[in-house]
């Protein structure tokens, strides 16, 4: 900036400056035209689609249904009912797998406070992955029985590389954390603070059939899906 330039703080906002330059195009010069203003209007109301019948139910209800369906979509679940049992339930499905017992794991405060020396011949870190680890282990946010799906959201303790570039993609979900349609999950997303920038729905292994109709695992990221329930009494 020369001398006796001014310092316009509009000028440093990429996303004004994009947004600007798309309204005159269209036409729509101001700060907002009525069809963004009913964009906005829409997305403050949260509509919310069909929720079939089969999401409705008690907590042990749901948490059966998110079981069945994750299992139909060949993702394996172990039960424990405390933290300090998972470092033996992970050191155990890779030995069940034939898998190195190496860990790459999420930078989640919870995740790090559990004593992992308990099992000194697994090798864990902590951080997101370039794709060279194997095996991750992550915390969902959210289990959503009508389709035994994940809610994985992204953030410093939750790096998304760990959900897609690892073989393996082990996971944690407290089962308090089940709910029976995708509406309330993002219920739930929406009231835990700022919206993180991407949220992923898992469901299953990765998978396609695009060639010849055959089933190929791990096409588009994990080949496997293990998730470790962590039960609350229900």
């Amino acid at each position: 900036m020369g001398p006796g330039a001014r310092w316009d703080g509009a000028m440093n906002d990429p996303r004004a400056t994009i947004l600007q330059d798309l309204r005159a195009n269209l036409g729509r010069q101001g700060k907002d035209s009525a069809a963004l203003k009913a964009v906005h209007t829409r997305l403050q109301r949260h509509q919310r689609g069909t929720i079939p019948a089969r999401s409705k139910g008690d907590r042990a209800t749901l948490v059966r249904l998110f079981e069945r369906q994750a299992v139909a979509a060949e993702a394996t679940i172990f039960h424990v009912r405390h933290d300090s049992e998972i470092p033996q339930a992970v050191a155990e499905f890779l030995a069940q797998e034939n898998l190195p017992a190496r860990l790459r794991i999420a930078p989640d405060e919870r995740l790090m406070g559990i004593d992992w020396a308990s099992r000194p011949t697994l090798s864990t870190s902590f951080g997101a992955t370039d794709g060279s680890d194997a095996v991750a282990l992550v915390r969902a946010f959210s289990g959503i029985a009508e389709t035994g799906t994940l809610m994985l959201h992204s953030g410093k303790q939750s790096p998304t590389t760990l959900n897609f570039l690892p073989d393996t993609h082990i996971v944690l979900l407290d089962s308090g954390r089940i709910v029976g349609a995708y509406e309330e999950a993002w219920d739930n997303l929406r009231t835990a603070g700022a919206m993180p920038r991407t949220v992923n729905f898992v469901t299953g292994p990765s998978r396609t059939a695009d060639i010849e109709q055959t089933l190929l695992m791990g096409a588009h990221g994990p080949r496997r899906l293990h998730i470790i329930m962590r039960n609350d009494g229900t």
